[in-house]
């Protein structure tokens, strides 16, 4: 053990106060009183920093020397990092009735790593909408959900549900393009069948309906569709009680063709027809691929098309270049399509 370090002696014991009040209210909110504990030790450091002297490397010594004292005490959770963690915590969350009772220290430690604030507040809203776990959330945001998400709307928007200021209006909303399905654990490899994809999906549904977005429920595999003498099988069929319609969702392990826009157009239009009430939305339509063209999905589909859309899906998780890069592009179509329709 190392010896211990001078410090000031009232500090020390504020901090050391602070541990021991969250320990003995641990029985009636263990995860609540962790939060508000290492934001009080952050709060306090902080405190600290402004009463010290003012060369730069001060805060760190002021951490490293806190540490040294109370690491041996307490374990490993009030190490150099977590105390580091702790500051940013309160730097992030000045204010401590903005911390949310319903997440825990691992999920804020996820949050105060985003540097974007609409982007760690967006993810702050869903985690507790969504009743996320640490694991959850930290996969949302591994998987770039918001960025994916931002491919289909616009920022203002996406917080405003997120706030619950305003509710979904259109598949753009809530589908992601791509959609990542690691969690399936299939193998990169050139061809596998559809009924492989289709089979690891409803054995993970439950991770399946959580990257579908908000408000899916499932409702049938391969729904039998009889037209007179002739049968169809829909792959799946969701429904979302946001949007308040049916989604009819087609698998291809391979490039999508107008044929496969064409069948699926025909699956919307029977629930639309046939399955969906008078007070519901139209149907949707997915047509989940490995590779899509884009141009070809235009010029397929008609121009006022708003149900029928192709998404990509990936079995491993983007790299944030990646899905950077296709957000770029998708900006730059959007604004090449304002400029064509300004010049008209």
């Amino acid at each position: 053990m190392e010896n211990v370090q001078n410090i000031n002696g009232d500090f020390l014991c504020d901090v050391r106060k602070i541990i021991d009040d969250a320990r003995n209210n641990a029985v009636r909110s263990v995860d609540f009183c962790r939060v508000q504990m290492y934001w009080n030790i952050g709060k306090r450091i902080a405190e600290e920093e402004l009463k010290g002297e003012s060369r730069a490397d001060y805060g760190t010594r002021l951490i490293d020397d806190l540490a040294k004292n109370i690491e041996p005490c307490y374990g490993s959770g009030f190490g150099r990092r977590q105390l580091y963690r702790a500051l940013q915590f309160y730097r992030v969350y000045p204010i401590v009735s903005a911390l949310r009772s319903q997440l825990n220290w691992a999920q804020y430690k996820k949050l105060i790593s985003i540097d974007d604030a609409e982007k760690r507040e967006y993810y702050e809203l869903e985690a507790v909408n969504n009743a996320w776990t640490g694991r959850e959330l930290e996969r949302q945001v591994d998987s770039l959900l918001y960025e994916r998400l931002l491919k289909s709307t616009d920022k203002a928007s996406l917080l405003a549900m997120a706030r619950k200021e305003r509710l979904p209006e259109n598949a753009g909303d809530v589908i992601k393009d791509p959609m990542v399905l690691e969690f399936l654990g299939l193998e990169k490899k050139p061809a596998y069948y559809e009924t492989d994809l289709e089979s690891a999906l409803i054995s993970h549904l439950q991770e399946f309906l959580m990257e579908m977005g908000n408000g899916f429920t499932f409702v049938a595999r391969q729904k039998r569709l009889l037209i007179e003498d002739d049968e169809f099988f829909a792959d799946l069929v969701l429904y979302n009680r946001l949007l308040r319609c049916f989604v009819v969702i087609e698998l291809k392990t391979g490039k999508l063709s107008h044929q496969d826009l064409g069948q699926l157009q025909m699956y919307v239009n029977y629930f639309d027809r046939y399955e969906k009430t008078k007070d519901e939305n139209p149907t949707i339509g997915i047509l989940l691929c490995t590779n899509k063209n884009d141009t070809l999905v235009k010029i397929t589909l008609p121009e006022d098309n708003k149900t029928i859309m192709a998404s990509e899906y990936q079995l491993y998780l983007p790299t944030q270049e990646q899905l950077c890069k296709e957000l770029d592009e998708a900006k730059e179509d959007l604004r090449n399509t304002i400029e064509s329709i300004d010049n008209e």
